[in-house]
Formats: C-alpha cells, sequence, structure tokens
C-alpha cells in the first residue's frame, strides 16, 4: 500500500489558512477547525434542547437531562457535595471528548481526540488543577497522598518514589489512554475499507465486518469520554482527602 493511502493518513494536520503572530503560527487547521465545529455544535444542542423545558421532555431535551444527570450524579459519587462545584468542568470535558469522538467517526472527518497533544493538553490540565487545588486546600499536607494511610514509615523509601512516579504519569496515561483507543479503531476500519474496495463484489466479508466494527467503535467512543470524565473526578477527589 502506497503512502498516499495508508490508514495514517487521516491523522495528518493540514492548514486551511496559514496566520502567524510574529514568530507563532496561528494557522486553522483541519484539527481547529473540527473543535470549532464541536464547540458551535455542542452550544447549539444544548440551548435548543433546554429552551422549551417541557414537563413531558422531547428526543433532545431527554439526551441533554440524561447527560446531565448521569455526569452530576458521577462527581457527586466521587466528589462529594463540596466537589460538585466542579460539576461544570466535568460535564465539558466529557461532552467536548464524546462529541469529537462521534464526529471522528463520520467518513472524510478528522479525529481531534486522537492526536496525543489535543488529549495531553486536556490532561495535564486536569493534573495541574487538581495539584494546585490539593496544596491550596491543604498546605504541606497535601503530600500525605505519597504516604498511603497506616502504611509503616519503614516502607517510606520505598513506597513514596512509587507513588511520585504514579502521580506524575497520570496524565500521561489519561492522555495515551484516549488517543491510543481513537487511533487504533480508526486505523483498523480504515484497513477494512481498504479490502472492500480492492475485493470489490467478494468485499461484503470486511464490509460486514466494518459494520460491526463501527457499532463497537461508537461504544468505546462514548465509554471513553466516560472514563476520562470519571478519572478527572478521582484525580480532584485526591485534592480533597489526600489522607486517602
Amino acid at each position: 500500500m502506497s503512502e498516499k493511502h495508508s490508514p495514517l493518513d487521516q491523522f495528518t494536520i493540514h492548514r486551511i489558512f496559514e496566520m502567524k503572530i510574529g514568530n507563532i503560527d496561528v494557522s486553522l487547521t483541519n484539527s481547529s477547525l473540527m473543535m470549532i465545529a464541536v464547540l458551535v455544535i455542542l452550544n447549539i444542542f444544548l440551548i435548543y434542547s433546554t429552551k422549551k423545558k417541557s414537563v413531558i421532555p422531547g428526543r433532545l431535551q431527554s439526551l441533554a437531562e440524561m447527560s446531565y444527570e448521569m455526569i452530576y450524579n458521577t462527581t457527586k459519587d466521587n466528589l462529594g457535595k463540596e466537589g460538585v462545584r466542579f460539576f461544570p468542568l466535568v460535564y465539558s470535558l466529557f461532552m467536548f471528548i464524546l462529541l469529537c469522538n462521534m464526529l471522528g467517526l463520520i467518513p472524510y472527518s478528522f479525529t481531534v481526540t486522537s492526536h496525543i497533544i489535543v488529549t495531553f493538553a486536556l490532561a495535564f490540565g486536569i493534573f495541574l488543577l487538581a495539584t494546585v487545588l490539593g496544596f491550596i486546600l491543604h498546605g504541606h499536607k497535601y503530600l500525605r497522598l505519597f504516604l498511603p494511610k497506616g502504611v509503616p514509615i519503614f516502607l517510606a523509601p520505598l513506597l513514596v518514589p512509587i507513588e511520585i512516579v504514579s502521580y506524575i504519569s497520570r496524565p500521561i496515561s489519561l492522555a495515551v489512554r484516549l488517543a491510543a483507543n481513537m487511533m487504533a479503531g480508526h486505523t483498523m476500519i480504515k484497513v477494512f475499507a481498504g479490502f472492500v474496495v480492492a475485493l470489490g463484489i467478494f468485499g461484503i466479508a470486511p464490509f460486514l465486518f466494518i459494520v460491526l466494527l463501527y457499532i463497537l467503535e461508537t461504544l468505546i467512543a462514548f465509554l471513553q469520554a466516560y472514563v476520562f470524565a470519571v478519572l478527572t473526578c478521582l484525580y480532584l477527589s485526591d485534592s480533597f482527602h489526600p489522607e486517602h
């Protein structure tokens, strides 16, 4: 297969409109355009679906309310009442990642969350927020997070370095998990789509597999967005309760 038709071509970033401010490249790319489209669609969906506020909700209102209740309950269960203030952040992350994942399943579109730089920016932002919040709430006592409660002090030289490495690796694992799942699934779809084209009328088997793969990828797109939201809650939970 030539490089021109490589399954990885779908992840290439292209400049749509070139622009520079000094030495900084602020060009509009297919990635940034997709993120803008996601934000526009999300705002239109949430504003329109909650505009009427019917007692008997329609499909869009039901969908908006279901997503709201699911993430609100997740945030409350993990952070408690004091952490509900972070619900808008968790909900925004969930909806943004979910829509990026879903739109990426449309043929010839661009999957923003397949790029590690995007997912790492989101994950590092959460990591930085949780760390700063932890020190604001607890000061130096936040360092208790690196020595689990009840652990004998003589084990500290062994456990503390392990806990520190584990803590620092949080944004990396969070970013890689999302990007790797999106890239792997979309690459498989592209590969089997090539088989369908190459086999012609005999490509019915790989075509049926693509249909099943699309269903699986839709489920994964939702699960990855939800996992990102849950882990965000768990990292913020450590900021409130480092001694746990």
